[in-house]
């Protein structure tokens, strides 16, 4: 199998990069990572440095995006955000008003995914683009023929409930697995996302 996060071509991918529980869970209920934050992630920092090193746009739903600016105290800590995603734009898809992370490149957008695709690819410039999350909305760049590549990090840890990895219907048609390797206690899977068969 490729190493993953190797390049397939030299135009600009939507990869949905995250961690799920063993039954694939994204979150719990109510949008926590407590079932992830207290694993020891030592091993796999790197891997996500190198990652995100490849990308130049980052795409989040308000719940993942309302999460992150929370946990970290954003608002008050801009330089936190700063220190893990540099630059790089960041766009938002939202219905409701949310506070931006002062002098960071936050874009709240609203509506179909493919409306803002060639917008995120101009600011991606040439780079990858991260679908940080959530699953749904992972889900609307997969409906859209958009979503490349998924590369998932198996946590060692269930939950009885909570947010969904990708809920949409998908089979080994359209899943390519490319990489398969252990990082710490994950397990991190990379799937190459194939096209719908033609009708």
């Amino acid at each position: 199998m490729s190493a993953p996060f190797a390049s397939v071509s030299d135009m600009t991918r939507a990869i949905f990069f995250t961690a799920a529980t063993l039954n694939g869970f994204l979150a719990d209920e109510d949008d926590g990572l407590s079932w992830l934050l207290s694993i020891p992630q030592e091993e796999s920092a790197a891997e996500i440095a190198t990652f995100v090193d490849r990308i130049g746009v980052l795409v989040e739903g308000s719940s993942t995006y309302s999460w992150v600016l929370g946990h970290e105290d954003l608002v008050a800590h801009p330089e936190r955000w700063r220190d893990f995603y540099g630059s790089r734009p960041t766009f938002v898809f939202t219905t409701r008003t949310l506070p931006a992370v002062p002098r960071a490149d936050i874009r709240f957008v609203r509506g179909e995914v493919a409306t803002h695709w060639d917008d995120i690819v101009a600011a991606a410039d040439e780079r990858d683009v991260w679908i940080v999350g959530g699953g749904d909305l992972a889900g609307q760049f997969l409906d859209a023929g958009l979503l490349d590549e998924l590369v998932v990090t198996i946590a060692p840890a269930t939950l009885h409930a909570g947010k969904p990895l990708l809920p949409r219907d998908l089979d080994h048609t359209r899943l390519a697995l490319t990489g398969a390797r252990q990082t710490g206690p994950f397990a991190e899977l990379t799937y190459r996302i194939l096209p719908a068969p033609s009708r």
